[in-house]
């Protein structure tokens, strides 16, 4: 198995971990059609409209 030529420094590897760790919250938006929380260049999961247009069929619960 092949080993590493370098020590990975402490930033390196925390930028790395860091790069995982970034929240989903930031891309969060309002859906215009229901007003449901969705995130940004999806579809919205409770009415299944994108960009003015049905593209999800949802189940009425």
């Amino acid at each position: 198995m092949a080993s590493p030529k370098n020590k990975k420094s402490k930033m390196r590897k925390r930028q790395r971990v860091g790069q995982l760790e970034k929240p989903i919250l930031a891309s969060v938006s309002v859906c215009p059609e229901c007003g449901a929380a969705k995130r940004s260049h999806r579809a919205c999961p409770k009415c299944g409209m994108y960009n003015g247009r049905k593209v999800v069929a949802v189940a009425e619960a």
